[in-house]
């Protein structure tokens, strides 16, 4: 069974809406888009790459790809992330997407993502490793099929966005598996599900 592992990044008060750019995600008028490019450093670089040295695949929920396909996925930049995206093997769980051809190695799984996931998981394969995509990952969560996060907690507040857990959650204890603390404030913690 394929091992599925969450990466994301997060605020102190767990925003996680619109890291990357401020048009990235302004849903519900968020306005603090961008917020997280000015905490990247070596040691998160280093982390990151640690996360690609294994062959995996990778899993999204449709927006998320979208997104990653305008910035990643016509990219030529020589950039080791760009290159280690567009070799995976890309399943994005959508309902209303009609297919995943713009982007290389992408596969649609329509339907419920909870049964479609749960099935994919279940087959031989490569683990899956979820960027983003809170949406999936609370309903993953709330099913029992997430095995591993690796949360990127910033050092700031925003207040207001999206957060990865809304609403109640249910109970899961992690064991803490490993921990780095950057030079600008990232706590990057590794947790196992229990």
């Amino acid at each position: 069974m394929r091992a599925i592992t969450v990466r994301m990044f997060m605020t102190m008060d767990g925003v996680v809406q619109g890291l990357g750019r401020p048009d990235e995600d302004t849903r519900g008028g968020f306005t603090h888009g961008g917020w997280g490019p000015r905490y990247n450093d070596e040691v998160m670089g280093q982390e990151l790459a640690k996360g690609m040295a294994a062959p995996g695949d990778m899993l999204f929920g449709r927006r998320t790809w979208e997104d990653f396909l305008a910035s990643w996925g016509r990219s030529t930049d020589g950039n080791p992330f760009t290159a280690h995206m567009s070799a995976a093997t890309k399943y994005v769980v959508s309902r209303s997407l009609e297919d995943a051809e713009a982007w290389e190695n992408s596969v649609l799984l329509r339907g419920d993502a909870v049964e479609t996931v749960a099935e994919l998981k279940a087959r031989p394969g490569k683990d899956l490793s979820i960027n983003g995509s809170p949406s999936l990952v609370r309903s993953l969560h709330a099913a029992g099929l997430i095995d591993h996060y690796t949360l990127l907690i910033h050092p700031l507040t925003l207040g207001t966005g999206t957060r990865l857990f809304e609403g109640p959650a249910p109970l899961t204890e992690f064991e803490l598996t490993g921990s780095v603390t950057t030079p600008k404030g990232v706590i990057i913690a590794h947790y196992t599900r229990r």
